[in-house]
């Protein structure tokens, strides 16, 4: 992998889950290039092995655990898989999420039961599973997407604002109880983002009337964010550069929650 020339993560090992596509395969790719050996955690195989093959191609190291990081089971496995294989965890980017849109009194229990799975209690049971051996290491760098979904909220979107509040609170938190035993946690906080993911909000807010064009964002964050500028906030935060930021939230949204 063509890394700089001293990378800010050269000799880590780093999980990223959810790292195989939009802004998390983004980060495998930077993090890797930047000196890390990446593990792909992540359900979608197919373009997780393709992240894989890209940084093996360019000279990194990575390997994909796949894994549905809503299940403990899955979790647990594969964070164990991981320091088998790479022997410690010095960063991770608790990435996983997904979103539902719908009007709120559509929102059905099963919807509020698998959204919260997947965008908070994956971060929880990360963070749990990866936190002992951080410890034992004496520090670490824990990385928690939540969204500018945190502090402002969109019609459609009361279920996954709940989520992204709770994944920013959560960030904190665990800043706070392990400061000093040597463990940075913060949030990074993206406006929407030209992934595919970011594609179908859009398309789904738009759906049900909302005004969620590029034209209408255009006004609240100038263009939409793209994948690699969340990655690279997340790099910062990651890194020994960011070794006096913790509990912060970092918005990646080009003035989107300051106006």
């Amino acid at each position: 992998m063509s890394k700089s020339a001293a990378g800010k993560l050269e000799g880590k090992i780093a999980i990223v889950s959810g790292g195989a596509t939009g802004a998390g395969g983004a980060a495998s790719l930077l993090f890797a290039r930047e000196g890390a050996r990446v593990a792909v955690v992540d359900i979608n195989t197919d373009a997780g092995e393709e992240v894989v093959h890209r940084i093996r191609a360019a000279g990194g190291e990575a390997e994909l655990f796949a894994a549905d990081v809503s299940k403990r089971d899955a979790v647990d496995a594969a964070v164990a898989a991981i320091v088998a294989r790479f022997g410690r965890i010095d960063v991770l980017f608790n990435h996983a999420g997904s979103i539902v849109v719908k009007p709120f009194v559509e929102t059905t229990d099963d919807d509020y039961d698998w959204l919260m799975n997947v965008n908070v209690k994956s971060m929880f049971m990360m963070t749990r599973a990866v936190l002992p051996c951080m410890l034992e290491a004496g520090g670490g760098s824990i990385v928690c997407t939540a969204s500018i979904s945190s502090v402002a909220a969109t019609p459609l979107e009361v279920l996954y604002c709940t989520t992204k509040g709770a994944c920013a609170m959560f960030a904190r938190a665990i800043a706070v109880e392990y400061r000093d035993r040597g463990i940075r946690c913060n949030a990074v906080c993206p406006g929407f983002i030209d992934t595919p993911h970011g594609r179908r909000e859009i398309a789904a807010l738009a759906k049900h009337g909302f005004e969620a064009s590029e034209a209408a964002l255009s006004v609240q964050q100038g263009r939409l964010c793209q994948p690699d500028e969340v990655a690279k906030a997340a790099l910062f935060l990651a890194s020994d550069d960011a070794s006096f930021v913790n509990g912060a939230h970092l918005y990646v949204d080009n003035c989107f929650t300051a106006a």
